[in-house]
């Protein structure tokens, strides 16, 4: 089970990898994002890749092509007629027709120029040694898909102005074959996929991020944050219990905090660097985010149900002996207090036998720290530092150990003088 709509991956996340030159490798780019991968092994092998790519960053460093030329080229393939048609009949029809002759002719130069290009400047230079075994037989793939073209040949027929007919039909019974077998759509599909790899490259470089160590007996995170925000405020972690409460006065950074540490794991499991200075942490067969839970009028489940529901949901993959990593932000807060102390009282007691997986809930009921098991530290308690000046709160946006009992809805309802304007 994975459940991350809260964290907005698609609105801001892809954006600070997305360097793609082109609407189908976004399409891709999206698609890496959306996947979690499956074992400790499939993302080691995604992080490698991404580290070939990073090798070879001085390479790409003005990778670049027409957008322009690039669509004309696709369209041209991707409505290519694939028929019986020969050489023969292909031959008279462009002697007699000139504008099938000049229509094919400058679709061809643009597809060789790019290929040649592309592979040119950049593939045959890549250096392939630093990539898993499977990506560089990948790209090899790729490389042979340009040199069936014989691309250096035609770029010189265009040079010396000798790109004749039998050229031309050359290389549309070539494309014909490569439509017809699939060769042509495996190369779109790698092709776009490398552009999203290397997407991911610039976009890990650009902002520095960190790749993850995976280690079953430890969850570390040093300098971690949100990766969206302009002057982040950085963290450390180090978790001891699977049971974390997190607590600090309404906008002390409880929400982001929490989506920053689930980010961390998210991209971490989808073979990505993160936003930290240092990460280690177990792998996780199940992530489930709940930090903006609403009301669903499609599923006719109100807030409390739509919580009750995904603890539900998440308590069975750990009975299941599943590894759970799972955030609730505010747990309960869609009932009333009595009803909200009782059932997250029971549930911090349930959590805490799933020792294999790891809970995280921030919450704002304050006789929760009454429980036993909080006094003898079997769940551990956090909380987002703010400093009370007077009347007035300074947010370090800092997390401590221990337990924030500060309210500060009554201070700012009293500093803004809401008392005094609503006296009789």
């Amino acid at each position: 089970m994975t459940n991350i709509s809260d964290l907005n991956i698609e609105e801001e996340i892809v954006p600070l990898f997305d360097f793609t030159f082109n609407i189908h490798a976004a399409v891709a780019l999206k698609e890496l994002f959306l996947k979690k991968l499956d074992s400790v092994e499939e993302i080691l092998a995604r992080q490698q890749l991404l580290k070939g790519f990073l090798a070879n960053r001085d390479l790409f460093q003005d990778y670049s092509f027409s957008r322009f030329n690039l669509s004309e080229v696709h369209d041209f393939l991707e409505t290519f007629f694939v028929g019986s048609v020969s050489g023969r009949s292909m031959r008279w029809k462009l002697m007699f027709s000139d504008k099938e002759r000049q229509q094919k002719r400058g679709k061809l130069i643009l597809m060789v120029r790019l290929f040649h290009k592309i592979n040119s400047d950049y593939l045959c230079k890549l250096d392939t040694s630093v990539f898993p075994v499977a990506y560089a037989d990948e790209l090899e793939q790729i490389k042979k898909f340009f040199s069936d073209f014989n691309l250096e040949r035609y770029e010189t027929a265009f040079r010396k102005n000798k790109f004749k007919i039998k050229h031309i039909v050359e290389l549309m019974l070539l494309i014909t074959e490569k439509t017809g077998n699939g060769q042509m759509a495996a190369f779109w599909d790698r092709w776009f996929r490398f552009e999203a790899y290397l997407s991911i490259g610039r976009g890990i470089i650009m902002h520095g991020y960190e790749f993850p160590v995976f280690d079953q007996a430890h969850f570390v995170l040093e300098g971690f944050y949100h990766p969206v925000l302009k002057k982040p405020v950085k963290n450390n972690l180090d978790v001891k219990n699977n049971v974390v409460l997190l607590t600090g006065p309404n906008m002390s950074g409880k929400s982001t905090l929490l989506k920053a540490l689930s980010l961390c794991v998210y991209l971490g499991h989808i073979g990505l660097a993160v936003a930290a200075a240092k990460a280690t942490m177990p792998f996780f067969s199940t992530i489930a985010v709940a930090i903006n839970l609403t009301d669903s009028i499609v599923s006719g489940y109100s807030h409390f149900m739509s919580e009750i529901m995904t603890l539900k949901n998440v308590l069975a993959e750990a009975g299941a002996n599943a590894k759970c990593f799972a955030v609730f932000d505010e747990l309960f807060r869609g009932t009333n207090i009595e009803d909200a102390l009782e059932i997250s009282t029971a549930t911090i007691k349930g959590l805490a036998h799933f020792p294999n997986s790891f809970f995280f809930i921030s919450t704002h009921l304050h006789q929760l720290k009454e429980m036993e098991e909080i006094k003898s530290h079997k769940v551990a308690t956090c909380y987002i530092e703010c400093v009370l000046t007077g009347n007035s709160p300074a947010f370090t946006y800092k997390i401590k150990e221990g337990w924030s009992d500060l309210k500060l809805g009554r201070i700012l309802f009293e500093r803004e003088g809401l008392d005094k304007m609503l006296e009789a």
